[in-house]
């Protein structure tokens, strides 16, 4: 037999049962290597130990044994068997963490795109996914930060498998976030990861990028669902659940960046000589347009009078010349204060 080394160590309780010794240090440092190279092998641990057992019984003297010389041979096995069972131990826990390492690097990879493809698709099958077909790329964010270890993500996951099983579908962490990467045409996985990553983290923020074909395609849904929940905030969108294909008309208009300064500054920059600055009548814009241009849904937003809010517009009116109520001034004020909420404007100077 060589799983374990069991020959060696039937020779050693030989010797112990006839000396009466201890094992030494550097025969308990043999039993651990032995252990380890077991666990390479992949043999079970179970059957390993019946065996050294299996062993005690065939080196157990026929002739009875003083009390102390069964002892002794027993607390051998003990030092034995522990030795042997943490060298074990001690190779799975390296083979984990390789695992680990191997698995964080694979996603580092699939979402920034930073091997080569067909690597990437070679690995991928692997960790449960076939990049050959399209994927989409959900990403949820909460309160605090998230690692993989943490108990929110192990929820969602228990939550997919409990639903889907293995359906090829990888939930990691990135960046304190939960990405969620699914399969294209299977949209019903990315709605559940939305609503239970919704429940999961409190109240959290869910994007979800457009399904995009092959191995570049996880990086692209990736970068949509990151650019919508960047869009989240500059323009202060509450929505529990984002899809990128509802935002795509805010990356149209800031692709020419310089002339959407031009048109923040020429039509929003009169706003800035009202008493208390432009932010308040940038605000009542936003409400108004976000209203359907109802005024009294307005100024329940912002909770003020309908009369307060009609006063607002009428000073917008007149300090930019544009009607908020007029149709062709209402498509270019809102492009402006879109716009300008993807700037930063009025806190940062064009």
């Amino acid at each position: 037999m060589t799983d374990g080394n069991v020959e060696e160590y039937e020779r050693l309780l030989a010797d112990v049962a006839a000396s009466g010794r201890r094992l030494n240090r550097d025969e308990l440092e043999r039993r651990r290597e032995a252990g380890e190279r077991a666990a390479r092998e992949g043999l079970p641990l179970r059957t390993l130990i019946g065996r050294h057992l299996a062993a005690v019984r065939a080196a157990w003297p026929e002739q009875p044994l003083a009390r102390r010389t069964a002892l002794g041979l027993l607390t051998v096995v003990e030092q034995s068997v522990d030795a042997f069972a943490g060298g074990f131990e001690r190779a799975q826990r390296l083979a984990v963490r390789q695992e680990e390492a191997e698995r964080r690097e694979f996603i580092d990879d699939l979402l920034y795109g930073r091997s080569d493809i067909g690597r990437i698709a070679e690995r991928a099958e692997r960790f449960g996914l076939r990049l050959s077909q399209a994927h989409a790329v959900a990403v949820a964010r909460g309160p605090q930060s998230y690692s993989e270890a943490d108990p929110v993500p192990q929820q969602v996951e228990r939550s997919l498998i409990g639903r889907f099983g293995d359906r090829h579908i990888l939930l990691t962490t990135k960046g304190g976030r939960i990405v969620c990467v699914a399969p294209g045409d299977q949209a019903d996985v990315l709605t559940y990861f939305a609503k239970q990553a919704f429940a999961a983290t409190g109240g959290g923020q869910v994007a979800i990028g457009r399904p995009q074909p092959g191995p570049r395609g996880v990086v692209h849904s990736y970068e949509e669902a990151l650019g919508a929940l960047d869009l989240a905030d500059r323009l202060e969108l509450d929505a529990p659940v984002l899809h990128a294909s509802d935002l795509l008309v805010y990356p149209v208009l800031t692709r020419d960046r310089q002339a959407m300064e031009d048109l923040v500054r020429s039509v929003l920059g009169p706003l800035t000589s009202a008493r208390g600055g432009a932010e308040p009548l940038l605000d009542t814009l936003t409400a108004f347009f976000d209203s359907g241009g109802v005024t009294t849904q307005a100024a329940r937003h912002l909770n003020l009078s309908v009369r307060a809010v009609s006063y607002r517009l009428d000073r917008i009116h007149r300090l930019t010349g544009a009607d908020p109520a007029d149709p062709v001034s209402r498509y270019t004020l809102q492009t402006a204060v879109i716009g300008a909420r993807l700037l930063g404007w009025p806190a940062k100077d064009l």
